[in-house]
């Protein structure tokens, strides 16, 4: 199901007026998770306004994006073959292995979530990430034509993805794991695991519709493999193609190791 955001030029301007919220204190950013010392490309400008800020849910992290649950159920599976096979010691092998292997994907889920800071402000979203080598990534609101939105749970978690316009294209592996499965040629940077899920969806598509309307689709994300269903989106300007854009000092879509 879609839920195509009014395109027309009247919505458009009353969208911009439309005032945003007073934002959070930047100060509080560099207690909240990985800091970046100032550096432009993970700190909003003082005259930006920051609405958001958030990180992944540690369980729902570990499960949908490192498959705790999967490679656990995997392992259970195949002791419980070796049990009904008669052979104890495989089995008892098996189950071994298996709570190491999930130990392990919780550690990495953890260490994940403890490197990430999500900051949405009126103008970008910046993403601090990286386990081992701490990156920031800025992203323009310009430059995002469509949200898609995972519902992940009753609690109102939920993944969401971005399509991206723009010459410069961020990397699979620079981005993992807050990256949309199986779209390589095209990578979705995705915050993952966030509360408030589709409160934060709504959010971003209120502060990108000062640039103009984009497509926010409702259907889940799929992850068993890529989409066959290309969905269309909305231009934002009427040029129908956006270009690179520049704000206050900021280098466009890209990101760098800090």
């Amino acid at each position: 199901m879609d839920l195509n955001l009014p395109a027309a030029e009247t919505d458009q301007a009353a969208a911009a007026e439309t005032p945003l919220p007073a934002g959070l204190d930047h100060a509080a950013l560099e207690n909240d998770g990985p800091k970046a010392f100032g550096d432009r490309m993970g700190t909003p400008a003082p005259d930006e306004t920051v609405l958001w800020k958030g990180r992944p849910q540690l369980a729902l992290l570990a499960r949908t994006a490192f498959h705790t649950r999967k490679a656990g159920l995997y392992m259970a599976a195949l002791a419980g073959i070796a049990l009904a096979t008669g052979n104890t010691d495989a089995a008892i092998v098996a189950a071994v292995l298996g709570a190491v292997l999930v130990a392990l994907l919780y550690v990495l889920a953890w260490a994940s979530a403890r490197s990430t800071l999500y900051i949405l402000t009126d103008t970008r979203l910046i993403m601090r990430i990286g386990m081992a080598i701490e990156t920031r990534i800025n992203i323009p609101l310009k430059q995002v034509t469509a949200a898609h939105l995972a519902p992940r749970g009753k609690d109102g978690h939920g993944d969401i993805a971005f399509e991206l316009s723009g010459e410069r294209l961020l990397g699979t592996l620079l981005l993992w794991p807050h990256v949309r499965p199986w779209h390589y040629a095209m990578p979705q940077p995705m915050l993952r695991a966030v509360p408030d899920a589709a409160g934060v969806a709504q959010m971003i598509a209120e502060a990108r519709a000062r640039f103009g309307a984009i497509e926010r689709n409702l259907s889940e994300i799929k992850e068993a493999g890529p989409s066959s269903v290309q969905h269309g989106h909305q231009p934002a300007a009427a040029s129908g193609r956006l270009a690179p854009v520049l704000h206050r000092g900021e280098q466009g879509l890209e990101g760098a190791p800090a």
